[in-house]
């Protein structure tokens, strides 16, 4: 059985509650009927509308039974185009820019309490009177 293949500009432009579709790893869903049915309001769905979905689904951690349901929902497999690799490439960019970040923050988590904790003994040391 062949797929059907669905083009960025056909994505784009089912971006409503009256017509939906979603793009998960590579492959679109139709979501339209499911909107008023999803445990997280249709506002999530809509705001992933137009655009690769699959960082958000996957980041909320779905059921089994959440992916299965995406079976019935299926139009067809994505055609690649650039428009999407150089959206995806930017959002990588910022994910790397977010990753350093955090790992920067991580270490002064370690060093910020460490320089509280010896200017605490330093001072106790130093009030004492046993210089």
């Amino acid at each position: 059985m062949a797929t059907k293949l669905v083009t960025y500009a056909e994505l784009k432009e089912h971006n409503n509650k009256d017509s939906l579709y979603i793009l998960l790893q590579e492959k679109v869903y139709d979501v339209t009927k499911f909107l008023d049915e999803h445990p997280g309001g249709d506002e999530v769905i809509l705001a992933e509308a137009g655009r690769d979905a699959t960082e958000a689904f996957e980041d909320v951690g779905h059921s089994d039974e959440a992916r299965a349901l995406l079976k019935d929902m299926l139009v067809g497999d994505f055609e690649k185009t650039d428009e999407l690799k150089t959206k995806s490439s930017s959002s990588s960019n910022s994910s790397n820019a977010v990753n350093t970040a955090v790992e920067q923050g991580s270490n002064a988590m370690y060093f910020v309490p460490l320089a509280v904790l010896v200017a605490y003994f330093a001072y106790r040391y130093y009030s004492s009177g046993s210089i």
